[in-house]
This record gives structure tokens, C-alpha cells and sequence, in this order.
């Protein structure tokens, strides 16, 4: 069984940004139920399917840990799945990995409906284990739904401030 224990971050600066590359993402999402979602991505490398399940509730927190699946898919078939399955705006953003103190911490800075967002990502092996925070991190988000990246597909962060509100 595949587990993703993974916990989101905003940012405090753009010190991050010196010698980081990254590679642009397109996203979109089939299904975005509370239970699951399926994604469909294109990266400039391949493109995939990807199957999440609902993270749990932990002392009344939402977990940092969830079931995860993913599959390498045709680069043509995620292009006719975005542009034709795919419900709510496409997820556009550049995704930088950048290592800190033996960790990879992932950078996505969003564009389209979500222009502004930056925020950061790193994977881990429990969701107690240990790790420290780079300068430029900021708030943890993990468990504000706002920052999913299928709620970004329906509620993006340009119409925040509209009626949005975290849940």
C-alpha cells in the first residue's frame, strides 16, 4: 500500500529562489470527492494518474498522511483528459526542489487562477519524524483544505477574499 505523508508550508520570503530551477506542472482533477481524488498531471518528463485518498482526522486535525497511487499515462492521453475530463480551472505552476539538511522540500508558485501562491511541500517517512524548517519557511497549512491542490482547481486563491473560507 502506498502512503504519502506529506506537510504544506507558506513562505516568508523569496530567499528560496537562489539557484532553484524547476519544471512547470498541469493539473487537473476527474474526481474530487472527500474521499478521493484522481488527478490527472503533465510534467515536462511525463505525465500521470494519480489516485488519493481522504487524509484522516487525528485529534481533531486533518492528518499529514494519506493512501496515494500513481501511474505513468500517455503524454497525448493526460492532453485530451485535462482539456476534456478534467472539471474546474487546470492547475498551472513550476515546481522547484530544493534540498535543506537532508530533505527535499518542494516549491510549487502557481500561475493562472492561483497567481501569488507559493507554497512548499515536503514528503516524509512519519508524520512525527523530525526535520528542520528552512529560514524560508513560514505558517503551516497541512490541514487548511483551502491549500489542497484539488480545492485550488475549485476555489482559486484569486477568489479568496470572496466568500471563501477556510473549512
Amino acid at each position: 500500500m502506498a502512503i504519502e505523508i506529506e506537510k504544506k508550508f507558506l513562505l516568508t520570503s523569496d530567499s528560496w529562489r537562489e539557484g532553484a530551477s524547476g519544471q512547470i506542472y498541469s493539473q487537473g482533477y476527474l474526481s474530487k470527492s472527500p474521499e478521493k481524488t484522481v488527478r490527472v498531471r503533465i510534467t515536462e518528463t511525463g505525465a500521470y494518474l494519480t489516485i488519493k485518498g481522504r487524509p484522516a482526522v487525528k485529534d481533531g486535525k486533518i492528518s499529514a498522511a494519506k493512501l496515494e497511487f500513481e501511474y505513468s499515462i500517455p503524454k497525448a492521453d493526460a492532453e485530451e483528459l485535462l482539456k476534456n475530463l478534467c472539471s474546474g480551472p487546470i492547475i498551472h505552476k513550476k515546481r522547484y526542489c530544493i534540498e535543506y539538511r537532508g530533505f527535499t522540500w518542494e516549491v510549487d508558485e502557481f500561475f493562472g487562477e492561483n497567481e501569488g501562491l507559493l507554497m512548499a511541500e515536503i514528503e516524509l517517512e512519519a508524520e512525527d519524524q523530525e526535520f528542520d524548517l528552512p529560514p524560508w519557511i513560514g505558517e503551516e497549512v497541512t490541514s487548511d483544505k483551502r491549500y489542497y491542490n484539488a480545492s485550488l482547481s475549485e476555489y482559486p486563491y484569486s477568489q479568496w477574499g470572496k466568500g471563501i473560507t477556510e473549512e
